[in-house]
């Protein structure tokens, strides 16, 4: 247990480090997207070229942490043999749990270790795509409704 346990352990730092690079890529298309439609377009439309530039990195990001895990099962053969282990992977990170597909009894944990991790970075990514929009409105390109 302490085996699989180590390994997803690395596999999640991994998927860690590659959303702390898709942060700065985000930072970098956020940037770029405000400043092609900079204040002289409308604050309607700045917003949703840095809404879809952001998200986009984000959902490239989610993707390829999907392949390292899809990877990391394919160096520990925790997928049956003729089960697709990209769609184990992606069944698992985002916690969607079909359970048409079952791990192999050694590596067992490593299902549940990929969806924490999943549910980890979806939830970093809400928090990025909320401080952008955020700071996006805050900025002046936009102004928000008042709560009620």
């Amino acid at each position: 247990m302490l085996r699989q346990i180590l390994f997803g352990v690395a596999i999640s730092l991994s998927n860690i480090a590659v959303h702390a690079v898709a942060m700065a890529m985000v930072i970098s298309a956020g940037r770029a997207a405000a400043a092609t439609y900079s204040s002289s377009t409308r604050a309607t439309v700045r917003l949703i070229a840095v809404m879809i530039a952001i998200v986009s990195v984000l959902m490239a990001a989610h993707v390829v942490e999907i392949g390292v895990w899809s990877l990391a099962y394919a160096m520990t053969d925790v997928v049956p043999p003729e089960a697709d282990r990209f769609y184990f992977a992606f069944v698992n990170f985002t916690t969607l749990g079909y359970g048409d597909v079952l791990p192999m009894p050694r590596w067992r944990l490593l299902g549940p270790m990929t969806a924490m991790n999943g549910v980890l970075l979806f939830g970093w990514s809400t928090a990025l795509i909320f401080e952008v929009l955020r700071t996006t409105l805050h900025t002046g390109a936009i102004t928000a409704p008042p709560l009620r």
